[in-house]
Formats: C-alpha cells, sequence, structure tokens
C-alpha cells in the first residue's frame, strides 16, 4: 500500500532563499519540495505540500486531514511553533505520526524560540538538518 505523507508549512516559508538565508539556507521552498522528492524517488509514496501564512488555514488543513488516510503529518508550523494553541488543539485530534521539523537549530537562536507549544502535541522533532529535514522526516516514518 503507497505511503501518502501531509506536509504543511507555515508563515514565511514562503519566502525561503530571500529571508534570512543564512539561517534557512539559500533554496527556496519549492526548491526543497523538488530536493526532498527527489530524495525519496525510489519509495512508493504520496507526498501532499501545502505552506500557508494564515493559522486558520493551517488549522483547517489539519481538521480535513484527518478524513483522508495519511501515513503521517510532517508540519513545520514556523513562527506559530511558539504561539498556536490552536494548531497544538489540531494536531492532538489526530491518530496518526506528528512530525514537527524547523530548518534551523532553535535551540541555538533567541530564547522565545525554545518555547514550542506545538511541539507537545508533536510524536518527534527533528530540526537543524536544513533542506535535510522533510526527507529525513519522512524516512522515520517508511
Amino acid at each position: 500500500m503507497k505511503k501518502k505523507f501531509l506536509v504543511i508549512n507555515g508563515p514565511n516559508l514562503n519566502n525561503l532563499g530571500m529571508r534570512e538565508p543564512e539561517i534557512y539556507g539559500q533554496l527556496s521552498l519549492q526548491q526543497i519540495i523538488e530536493y526532498t522528492e527527489i530524495k525519496l524517488q525510489s519509495f512508493d509514496l504520496n507526498i501532499e505540500w501545502f505552506q500557508s501564512n494564515l493559522e486558520g488555514e493551517i488549522v483547517s488543513k489539519i481538521q480535513s486531514s484527518g478524513l483522508e488516510k495519511f501515513s503521517a503529518l510532517i508540519i513545520n508550523p514556523a513562527g506559530y511553533s511558539h504561539t498556536s494553541i490552536a494548531i497544538l488543539d489540531a494536531i492532538k485530534m489526530l491518530n496518526i505520526p506528528v512530525i514537527e521539523v524547523h530548518l534551523s537549530n532553535t535551540h541555538a537562536r533567541e530564547g522565545f524560540r525554545k518555547e514550542r507549544p506545538v511541539a507537545t502535541g508533536a510524536t518527534s522533532i527533528i530540526e537543524g538538518l536544513g533542506k535535510n529535514v522533510y526527507h529525513t522526516a519522512i524516512y522515520s516514518q517508511l
């Protein structure tokens, strides 16, 4: 049976490659998507990608994902990692693994980035691997 993954990206990740490239890297989100899919092409997978700058759209996407047969949710909540109880509550309703990912090592950055309520609802957290974080998260669920 083909495994299916939902990958959600939060605010400002649509500006990867332009936004603080010394922290987030030179690649755009589209280039990271292409890189990830190439790295995983030998597996029989279906990966659905979603990005929004709006918290409510992310919550709605998570809620609707529960109705489909995903193997896992990979989520980079970005700035919402530190503030969104709504996203936390939505992922707590899921009965699938939830892997929170971050391109940078949030623990080596500003103090406020260490507080992540959304992470308390995650099965695991992978961070600091740059463009490799997405395929690593998906691979961890194969």
